[in-house]
């Protein structure tokens, strides 16, 4: 995949996110981001194309974008907010429904399962969190 090919991206977030495209689950603020993950965040962040991180993500961005200080949000949990902090990451603190926004980034994240108890209620913050991306793009 090369950057110049697409308009945004929107990573999901689950065990897959914290386990495969990252360590964050064995390793928190120590983590490392998969070198072709962190790649395609750069390149994006970079070329000022929109990226979208849902769940457990945004540990995604904080990690490889904390000199930036995005503004992420995975809901309320304080332990991984305070560690998304660590990383450089500004927590906004935000329900299942609804998004973070931060526009000098062009990043937007929702707290999905973080928060959500059923697909109905996490659907909401991911229909309005990718509607935002292509709003950016």
């Amino acid at each position: 995949m090369k950057a110049s090919d697409i308009d945004g991206i929107i990573f999901p977030g689950g065990f897959g996110a914290a386990k495969n495209l990252s360590n964050f689950a064995v390793k928190g603020i120590e983590c490392t981001v998969n070198p072709l993950i962190e790649k395609i965040i750069r390149t994006i962040h970079k070329e000022e194309k929109p990226t979208g991180f849902t769940c457990i993500a945004p540990v995604l961005a904080a990690k490889v974008l904390g000199e930036f200080q995005p503004k992420l949000t995975i809901g309320n949990e304080s332990e991984t907010a305070k560690q998304i902090e660590e990383m450089g990451g500004k927590h906004v603190n935000c329900a299942v429904g609804e998004i973070a926004v931060d526009t000098i980034n062009k990043i937007v994240s929702t707290p999905a399962y973080m928060l959500g108890p059923t697909i109905s209620k996490i659907a909401v913050g991911i229909e309005k969190l990718v509607e935002k991306v292509v709003e950016l793009a």
